[in-house]
C-alpha cells in the first residue's frame, strides 16, 4: 500500500466525524513523517504565537467583563497558555479538582521535535470540574491522535489547562473562546477543521 499526501478532511484522520455524531474508522497506519509533517503544519502558524506571547500576562483582569469587540481579541492575544498551569487529562478523576466554576481551557501536545507545544483545542465552560467528565467530541479525537502517534512509534504528551478569569456570563465568554480559537487556530476545533485537512490518504497500488 503506497501512502499519499491527498486531500481528506482532518476529522477522518482523527477517526470521528466534524460533526461530532459518531467514531468513523481509523485510516491505514501513517507513516511517521507523514504525522510528523501535519504536526509541523500546525505548529508553523502556532509556534510564532508561543514566541511572541511567551513572558507576557494572561489578559488583563476585569478587561472581559463588558467586553466591546476589540477588547476580546485582544485578551485572546494576549494569553501565554503556558502561564496557565498543566494537569494531566484525567484530573476530573480527582476527589476535588483544583478549578471550578467558569473557565476557558486549553488541550495541549509537547511534541518532543518542536520547540513549542501544540494547541490541539480550546473550549468554555461553566463548571469547570464537570466539563471533561463522560462524553467529549474532544476526548474522541485526542484518544484517536494518540493512538495515531503510538502506530507512528511518536509519544504524546498531552495535558489540559485552564484560564479561570473570564467572565461568568456565556455570552461574553463564548466571544473569549472564539477569539481564541481565531488566534490559535487549533485543529481540533469544529470552526477549523476544514483548515487543517488530513495530509494523509492511502492509495492502493
Amino acid at each position: 500500500m503506497r501512502h499519499t499526501i491527498g486531500g481528506a478532511r482532518q476529522g477522518e484522520l482523527f477517526g470521528t466525524d466534524a460533526g461530532g455524531a459518531g467514531a468513523a474508522p481509523l485510516p491505514p497506519p501513517l507513516l511517521r513523517e507523514q504525522l510528523l509533517a501535519w504536526q509541523g503544519r500546525v505548529a508553523a502558524h502556532q509556534g510564532p504565537l508561543f514566541r511572541r506571547e511567551a513572558g507576557g500576562a494572561a489578559a488583563a483582569q476585569g478587561v472581559l467583563f463588558e467586553p466591546p469587540a476589540a477588547g476580546v481579541e485582544a485578551a485572546a492575544r494576549s494569553l501565554d497558555p503556558l502561564q496557565l498551569e498543566a494537569q494531566g487529562l484525567a484530573f476530573w478523576r480527582w476527589p476535588s479538582p483544583p478549578q471550578r466554576g467558569a473557565a476557558i481551557y486549553l488541550v495541549l501536545d509537547r511534541p518532543a521535535q518542536l520547540e513549542e507545544p501544540l494547541l490541539l483545542y480550546v473550549g468554555e465552560t461553566a463548571r469547570a470540574d464537570q466539563r471533561w467528565k463522560g462524553d467529549h467530541d474532544c476526548k474522541s479525537y485526542l484518544a484517536a491522535y494518540g493512538e495515531l502517534l503510538a502506530k507512528a512509534d511518536l509519544a504524546p504528551r498531552l495535558g489540559i489547562r485552564f484560564w479561570g478569569d473570564v467572565p461568568a456570563d456565556l455570552r461574553p465568554r463564548r466571544a473569549l473562546e472564539q477569539a481564541l480559537i481565531r488566534h490559535w487556530l487549533p485543529p481540533f476545533n469544529k470552526e477549523t477543521r476544514n483548515r487543517w485537512a488530513t495530509p494523509f490518504t492511502a492509495d492502493p497500488g
